[in-house]
């Protein structure tokens, strides 16, 4: 009998999440919706908390893309405080940007930006840390 093949976490499972590709089309298409603001918010918020990203950086940058849309958040030099993960984020704003064309596009990403924002603060609760 062959050993049992090696458990993952949910964590890590969704931790290998295409976040971009769930940006590209989520933010366009709505049968894609659920899925990038269910599966890929609790994806990109697992990835973000990892690297120690706080949930007001992401609401900073939301109000960024709300603000001044998805291209220009992406251009920023430095779209969160730390290099890991502003280029992190800033491949999924580039790839969004890409296909997210016109203000409810890039209404829905600041929307998508805040739900991440949540998660990672809920996570953070629900370890004791700061949120």
């Amino acid at each position: 009998m062959s050993p049992a093949p090696e458990s993952r976490s949910d964590d890590e499972v969704l931790a290998g999440t295409d976040v971009t590709m769930l940006l590209r089309y989520g933010l366009t298409e709505e049968a894609f919706r659920t899925a990038l603001f269910g599966d890929g918010a609790i994806a990109a918020a697992v990835t973000l908390d990892r690297l120690g990203v706080l949930p007001r950086s992401l609401v900073f940058v939301a109000e960024i893309v709300r603000s001044g849309g998805l291209a220009y958040a992406a251009g920023l030099p430095e779209p969160l405080p730390s290099p890991e993960p502003a280029a992190v984020l800033r491949d999924w704003l580039s790839g969004a940007a890409q296909t997210a064309s016109g203000p409810e596009a890039e209404t829905r990403a600041a929307r998508w930006l805040e739900a991440v924002a949540e998660i990672v603060a809920l996570r953070r609760s629900a370890r004791g840390g700061p949120a």
